[in-house]
């Protein structure tokens, strides 16, 4: 169930990324990496907004991982549906204030927030850290454990497990910039109503699930 909800997760922040990206203009609501080198390369050779925009949603991820990572640490068990359920809140927000030119930045800000925490709802889930907003060490770890797995050091098939996270974030980011090319604003739908059954699902699973086994 776990790697599922993960796996699901990583789609969510690809269609998510790729909204921003498009809507941005080369920026991202969750892959910081890029943010930081635009952000380097405008401190290097421009001014003036091309330098805010990149430092605030990098302190808005940071923001988010903080207060996400706060609730995961405070709520124990619940730390799965009370993460997702501030991600569903942050990102049904700013689908519902997304429209106006005025108000792209901060729709963009919440939702590099959104991604910072969601990344706090899993851990590891099979060796895998599924529900990632980020794939760059993800493709690292599938070519550590393939080679772990030819010289029978590690499982034999865990690689794949890693390159699924990847395939999910590819697939999230090509229908998030499919769907906003068709849809605009509601594009962000189909995302905030995901994270809204997953924490439903969540909170119903933990539940119903052994308190020793969830801790």
């Amino acid at each position: 169930m776990r790697l599922f909800i993960g796996l699901l997760l990583t789609a969510v922040a690809g269609w998510v990324d790729a909204i921003g990206f498009l809507q941005l203009a080369g920026l991202y609501t969750s892959f910081m990496s890029g943010n930081t080198t635009q952000l380097g390369v405008s401190l290097g050779t421009t001014g003036g907004f091309a330098r805010i925009l990149p430092l605030a949603l990098v302190a808005a991820f940071f923001t988010g991982a903080f207060t996400g990572n706060l609730l995961a640490l405070l709520s124990g068990r619940w730390c799965l549906p009370t993460v997702l359920g501030m991600v569903a809140c942050l990102v049904g927000l700013a689908f519902w204030i997304f429209g106006s030119g005025e108000a792209v930045h901060g729709v963009s800000l919440l939702l590099s927030g959104a991604m910072g925490a969601q990344n706090a709802a899993l851990r590891q889930v099979k060796g895998v850290h599924a529900g990632t907003t980020y794939v760059t060490g993800t493709l690292f770890s599938a070519g550590r454990d393939l080679a772990a797995a030819v010289l029978g050091k590690g499982p034999r098939w865990r690689w794949l497990l890693h390159v699924a996270v990847w395939l999910f974030l590819m697939a999230g980011a090509a229908g998030g910039a499919a769907t906003f090319g068709h849809a605009g604003r509601w594009s962000l739908g189909l995302p905030a109503i995901l994270l809204a059954l997953l924490t439903g699902t969540a909170l119903i699973w933990v539940w119903r699930a052994n308190p020793k086994a969830e801790s």
